[in-house]
């Protein structure tokens, strides 16, 4: 294979990987169905600032121990009688008063699907997914769940409130334990606080444990059947390692280990929204995962050890992020906790495409046409490259016929043929890549959108306009993809046919392949390639009308001269 060749044949070929492995990591994600063996013991190699070890909290017989599950498996925390109701204008939640764990919360403001009025479930425990966030207090000397006691069974965040208190009352060993959690309006951060009061005439040690169990079941914002798969799994925070993802599989079988690190915070990630305990940034804080007692995987952090005097009180607490991947509420309750909102490897590429997007949106509010806006950006930055591979285009183009010459004089000399052609190109000065240049540019920049509106909540069941009512999802009549299609056969016309018989063959396929793709992407990515090809048509077909009025001007002048 001859120089040329290989050099064309490369861009394309890393344009096709990529796209092949992002299909892969899209539509071939499985979820783990197995169970697999318990942990082995788990031990820290840090203390509490007091002294003590600080290791992951475990049963009798050494094995990490997950907070125990009273519910029932199957029972449907929305509809039990016992739970207590606690709404805000944001949330809806359900807390079990045994232990006091948020067994559901619902967001308002996001639908649970498209024309739909019913707020996103997501946290819930019943037959169709479990998926809770649990906390509570490991006490020297006591095991099992802190009963509870509350003074209403529902709460609500009344006009011109800016934040409710609801307090569980508990005692254990002589302590009196008040368990509160503060919501805040327009917040989806819930501080979770006990306030212990120690009225025993013995010291009481306890430590704050707050652990996100989820079961095995499929991420309901991936929707049914084909259709977009971001990750799902753990994802852990450090001052050293600011983000890390751990896959589910990885803690069943015990592959993560424990870190003990000084601040951080622990998540739940999934498309779209994400739950996440942030304990306080100034402790020492042990991260662990294992599989609790209802074959759940549990991602989780226990605090340090806190000995509370006879007649002393303390307060131990931590901060529960339920809600959307939204980066500016993220950023503002943990540090490195906007990172859920996983834009991949470009992310360097996509945050400033997204920021520029959301400032459109600010102005004109409609994210489909800020999306157009933001193409149109995009096309002025790259046109300088972009216009001097049109320029070579169109003189290839025009040089057609000798080339076809050449071809046909040296077609059984193949090697003679290439040297040829390449004393023809430095002659003529044309990029023999000049037809692939373009698409070589913009591959980065579109792989970088792909991540961007794959991941941004923003556009979740966004309208466009006529049929296309949400940009998050494929055209469900699949005609942006055939309209994208047919913009690059209509570049392919106003690009020269390529010397190579294996090169025009390789452009003819472009448009099917990309076609094909295309059928599943989402609706707001095809807007861009389809605005993108159809700028790039216009900036095409006036950069070759003008080049080859320039060529005939120069030609024109030449004549004149002799």
């Amino acid at each position: 294979m001859d120089l040329k060749r290989l050099l064309f044949v490369i861009p394309l070929a890393v344009l096709a990987y990529l796209l092949i492995m992002q299909w892969n990591q899209d539509y071939g994600q499985h979820v783990v169905n197995n169970p697999a063996p318990e942990m082995a013991a788990s031990s820290g190699n840090g203390d509490d600032g007091e002294g003590n070890a600080l290791s992951a909290p475990t049963d009798s017989n050494g094995n990490a121990k997950p907070i125990q599950d009273d519910m029932p498996a199957g029972a449907d925390p929305a509809k039990g009688s016992n739970l207590i109701q606690v709404q805000s204008d944001v949330l809806d939640l359900r807390i079990n008063p045994n232990g006091g764990d948020i067994v559901y919360a619902a967001l308002f403001g996001h639908d649970q699907a498209l024309d739909s009025n019913t707020p996103f479930v997501l946290l819930s425990d019943n037959n169709v997914r479990s998926y809770v966030a649990k906390s509570g207090l490991q006490i020297e000397g006591h095991s099992g769940r802190i009963p509870f006691t509350a003074d209403q069974n529902s709460y609500q965040l009344s006009e011109g409130e800016d934040s409710i208190n609801v307090d569980l009352h508990g005692s254990v060993n002589g302590a009196d334990i008040i368990k509160r959690f503060v919501i805040k309006r327009d917040d989806y951060a819930v501080k979770v606080e006990y306030l212990i009061d120690n009225k025993n005439q013995q010291p009481v040690t306890a430590r704050f444990i707050g652990q996100l169990a989820r079961d095995q079941s499929q991420d309901p914002t991936n929707g049914s059947g084909v259709g977009m798969h971001s990750f799902l799994g753990a994802a852990f925070s450090s001052p050293d390692e600011k983000y890390s993802k751990v896959d589910f599989e990885d803690i069943r079988k015990g592959n993560f280990q424990n870190r003990d690190v000084k601040g951080g915070w622990v998540a739940m990630i999934q498309h779209y929204f994400t739950s996440a305990w942030v304990p306080n940034p100034d402790q020492q804080n042990l991260y662990y995962g294992n599989v609790d007692n209802r074959d759940r995987t549990v991602a989780a952090f226990a605090g340090p050890n806190q000995t509370i005097e006879p007649g002393q009180q303390a307060t131990l607490a931590a901060t529960l992020f339920v809600g959307p991947k939204v980066q500016d509420r993220l950023e503002a309750v943990a540090p490195n906790l906007e990172l859920t909102v996983d834009f991949g490897w470009l992310w360097f590429l996509a945050n400033p495409l997204f920021w520029l997007l959301e400032k459109i949106h600010g102005l004109i509010g409609n994210w489909g046409w800020s999306i157009v806006l933001l193409t149109v950006c995009v096309k002025i930055v790259l046109f300088p490259l972009a216009a001097k591979a049109y320029k070579s285009m169109a003189r290839m183009r025009k040089m057609g016929p000798e080339m076809k010459r050449l071809k046909e004089q040296y077609g059984d000399d193949r090697q003679r043929m290439s040297q040829e052609m390449m004393k023809f190109y430095q002659k003529e000065k044309i990029n023999p890549l000049g037809g692939c240049l373009p698409m070589v540019i913009q591959m980065p920049v579109f792989i970088a959108l792909y991540w961007m509106l794959m991941e941004s909540v923003e556009l979740r069941h966004a309208p466009f306009m006529l049929w296309i009512n949400d940009l998050s999802a494929k055209d469900p009549y699949f005609i942006l993809p055939i309209i994208m299609g047919a913009t690059m056969l209509l570049q392919q016309f106003l690009n020269p046919t390529p010397p190579d018989p294996m090169q025009a063959k390789i452009m003819k396929m472009l448009p099917v392949v990309f076609t094909f793709f295309f059928l599943w992407f989402p609706a707001g990515l095809v807007i861009y390639w389809i605005v993108n090809n159809s700028i790039s048509i216009l900036q095409q077909w006036f950069i070759t009308n003008k080049v080859l009025k320039e060529d005939a001007d120069n030609g024109k002048a030449v004549k004149a001269k002799g």
